[in-house]
């Protein structure tokens, strides 16, 4: 039976920490060094039980390995051989720490465990805290330096969250994200190597190429069945985990911000707190765990989880950089006509932006396209009935720009290196205090004098040529810059508590729980074609919820691959998140808008289902995928089911709703049709889908007995 709470708990006498959570339980033993280890993780057990198991030590064959159960963050001493996570070197040339346990604190759901190294000024806190109702464990780590002003700096090469480990498995297989600009999250699941196996990103932000979640499973959990450990860092700047499967059957991984290369430097009485590295159990399956990542992502990361996400209409494919206000109010007045709710005006409303080579930096309205500056734009939006939105890319500035041509020392930059331009713009040095102030001072007169609603806050390009003259400490840059964004972005919702923020970087380029903790949702991939989103979809719900999924119907054929395919297709693709409009929507014609008009209509009746209900992603032959989600008390229930090609001879077979109740009666709301629980979860429910390619169905059921 699962806990009805998440405790954590510490027993001094056998020097066992507990956290339990409604359906997991883990296990920390302090070992005679001093040291904290992962004694379990796993199916819920009592601590009674907790305590006579063994330490989970690998046995050593000679002296050249290492016998010690795994730390719970490696410290580069003693026989140790795998990735140290925590890497320091003190003023004497000491790498390296030995700890001794100081103590322990715990306050409701928040463990602490202290330690001190025995001869150096250097103390850790490892950090642990459960929520009620969640099966994750947030981790993080707290290193200070405790000496005096004589006692020197302390160099950190490497400062993880934490340590995990999996239990002695059959099998390993590592489930992680992969991609590219265009073609973000996509699901890789690999038999993992006795080796260590480096998941990271160098680039300053999260990054298109890879996502700081992985899932180990023993090589045969399924969708539905399985256990599954999965781990997810909070971070949205460079980071690296490192998996290691040694050759005795243990694998651990450790993560953190930071990728190799860099060192930052404590001086007395400074500390170093790193972001949440967190985790979770399940036995349910991949589709179970990414349920309960997406209940604590809405109890415990998004500032507002309650608020339905709204359609929004973008103007960026209907206009690029020919922003002008009569253009936007035509595409306002179409908007409203579908049934938008949101407005928002991208890319080259300001400055001298009139392609991407000027303006960036300088953000007040371009006179010439807003002569009497955004204000009339705004008001008429709000009249018909929309919120008013602006891109924005606060971090990036052009050469040619006021911004550069007065402050170029703002600028992330090596004095000795030509300065490397992407997409011919530059980047902002955030952990400067006086651009973070100017930042947060531009942005709320931008939010102020224009009535703004809504943010898309973009970052077009990555960090290089990291520099900051004149630091005593540069590579903090990596760090402070992105803390920086964080406050900046946690303020203006402070100073305007209506506003929302949608997380952008050229597509998908900076989503990660640490930036969702303060946007609403992030724009997904760059990529709106509807076939190429079926895939990338399904990866980002491995760990995000849908709500926080943006998704536009775009126009036919699509601007990036050429792919036409037909409205409904794109509309049904796009229901499974946050629903937009992004087309040139005059010259659609007046079919188009009444279809388009109906189906936005058909959204808002399932928004609830999408946005605060239970996903689970649906598989069946032929080529057939689908999302059906559910609401909490089992009652109401949507199906999203698409087939983007067909096959000569292989019609659509019946898709199983397995997540519904066998011993239940259902009703198409649509068709009033009344099925068998039994029938929907075994045999399954026909689709009856339109004959060809790029064929879909949204089917709306009822739970009727």
């Amino acid at each position: 039976m699962p806990r009805t709470s998440s405790t954590a708990s510490f027993d001094l006498a056998l020097g066992l920490a507990v956290l339990h959570t409604p359906h997991s339980t883990y296990a920390v033993r302090v070992g005679a060094d001093g040291s904290p280890r992962r004694l379990y993780w796993g199916p819920g057990l009592d601590t009674t039980d907790l305590g006579a198991l063994p330490e989970a030590a690998s046995p050593a064959a000679s002296s050249f390995e290492a016998d010690a159960a795994p730390d719970e963050l490696a410290p580069q001493t003693g026989a140790r051989f795998g990735p140290a996570g925590l890497q320091v070197r003190f003023a004497d040339g000491t790498r390296g720490a030995q700890w001794d346990f100081t103590g322990h604190s715990v306050e409701g759901g928040e463990l602490r465990l202290r330690l001190a190294d025995r001869r150096y000024p250097l103390a850790a806190e490892l950090c642990y805290r459960v929520r009620a109702g969640s099966d994750v464990i947030e981790r993080w780590t707290e290193l200070t330096h405790t000496g005096t002003g004589d006692s020197g700096p302390i160099s950190v090469d490497r400062l993880d969250s934490a340590s995990w480990t999996a239990p002695v498995l059959p099998d390993y297989r590592l489930s992680h994200l992969v991609g590219g600009w265009n073609s973000e999250f996509q699901l890789h699941r690999d038999r993992l190597p006795v080796a260590e196996t480096v998941l990271t990103s160098r680039r300053g932000l999260t990054s298109h190429h890879a996502n700081p979640w992985l899932a180990l499973d023993d090589g045969t959990a399924t969708e539905d069945e399985g256990e599954v450990w999965s781990t997810a860092l909070a971070w949205s700047g460079s980071w690296r985990v490192t998996v290691h499967r040694d050759p005795v059957g243990r694998t651990t991984w450790t993560g953190g911000f930071g990728h190799e290369g860099l060192r930052w430097t404590l001086s007395p009485g400074e500390s170093l707190r790193t972001p949440v590295f967190a985790g979770l159990y399940t036995a349910g399956g991949f589709g179970a765990a990414s349920r309960a990542w997406h209940t604590y992502i809405r109890s415990g990361v998004l500032p507002s989880p309650d608020r339905d996400r709204p359609v929004l209409y973008n103007s960026w494919e209907a206009t690029g950089f020919d922003v002008d206000h009569p253009g936007q109010l035509r595409l306002a007045r179409i908007a409203a006509r579908l049934g938008a709710e949101l407005f928002v005006v991208d890319d080259g409303w300001f400055g001298a932006r009139t392609g991407d080579r000027a303006g960036l930096g300088d953000w007040t309205p371009r006179p010439s396209a807003f002569p009497d500056g955004l204000r009339p734009l705004s008001d008429e939006v709000h009249r018909l009935g929309m919120d008013f939105g602006l891109w924005v890319e606060p971090e990036m500035v052009n050469r040619d720009s006021d911004l550069y041509r007065a402050r170029p020392d703002w600028v992330v930059h090596t004095p000795t290196r030509e300065a490397t331009e992407l997409r011919n713009q530059l980047m902002l040095n955030f952990a400067r205090p006086e651009v973070e102030a100017w930042a947060l001072r531009t942005l709320d007169t931008v939010v102020r004098d224009h009535a703004v609603d809504w943010l898309k806050w973009d970052a077009n390009r990555a960090v290089t040529e990291a520099g900051w003259p004149g630091h005593s400490d540069p590579d903090r840059l990596w760090i402070d810059h992105t803390r920086a964004v964080y406050r900046v972005m946690d303020r203006l919702r402070a100073d305007h508590p209506g506003l929302r923020i949608e997380a952008c970087a050229g597509g998908g380029g900076r989503v990660d729980l640490g930036v969702l903790a303060r946007t609403d949702q992030a724009w997904t991939s760059d990529n709106t074609d509807p076939v190429d989103r079926i895939a990338v979809q399904h990866g980002f719900s491995q760990l995000f919820p849908a709500q926080t999924m943006a998704a536009w119907v775009t126009d036919s054929p699509n601007i990036t691959t050429g792919r036409a395919t037909p409205l409904r297709f794109r509309f049904h693709v796009a229901m499974a998140g946050a629903l937009g409009l992004g087309g040139d929507v005059t010259r659609w014609t007046e079919e188009e808008l009444d279809e388009a008009t109906a189906l936005v209509a058909r959204y808002k009746e399932i928004r609830p289902l999408v946005q605060h209900g239970r996903q689970h992603r649906l598989s069946g032959p032929g080529g057939v995928t689908g999302m059906h989600y559910a609401s909490d008390d089992g009652t109401e229930h949507a199906v999203l089911a698409w087939r983007p090609t067909t096959r000569f001879g292989h019609p659509a077979a019946a898709l199983a709703l397995t997540a519904l109740d066998p011993a239940g009666r259902y009703v198409d709301l649509d068709e009033g049709t009344t099925y068998s629980g039994a029938v929907l979860t075994g045999r399954g429910i026909d689709l009856a889908l339109p004959a060809g390619d790029y064929a879909s169905r949204l089917i709306r059921l009822r739970r009727t007995a």
